[in-house]
């Protein structure tokens, strides 16, 4: 089992930074790919950004390539999402995910481990 914390939201102006943190332990934690979803107020939960097994890979929603950036520690114990020029519909709780396959999905329901979520909120 991989148990998953998020940290780093907070209240940022339109066009600021914030960066989100997902640390993982557990016995089986550098096993795990780490997907970002986020979730608005009455929508669906959508992906936002994936990083595979060895780091090498990584994909974004269309909706943040170009503004968002995903990194890890050398230990691979912490993953790193970078925001930049936040927009109001970045707005949402943001969570990680985790699941033991070498490549990260667009899928939710294909991820068996996460985190309580970390509220992000951009105003104008």
């Amino acid at each position: 089992q991989v148990h998953l914390v998020e940290s780093g939201g907070g209240l940022v102006q339109v066009g600021g930074s914030l960066k989100l943190a997902c640390a993982a332990s557990g016995r089986t934690f550098s096993t795990v790919t780490v997907g970002w979803f986020r979730q608005a107020p009455g929508k669906e939960r959508e992906f936002v950004a994936g990083l595979s097994l060895n780091g090498e890979m990584t994909e974004y929603a269309d909706s943040v390539k170009g503004r968002f950036a995903l990194s890890r520690d050398n230990g691979r114990t912490t993953t790193y999402l970078q925001m930049n020029n936040l927009k109001p519909e970045d707005t949402g709780i943001y969570y990680c995910a985790g699941r033991h396959y070498s490549y990260p999905t667009r899928r939710a329901g294909e991820y068996d481990s996460w985190g309580q979520g970390t509220q992000v909120t951009v105003f104008s």
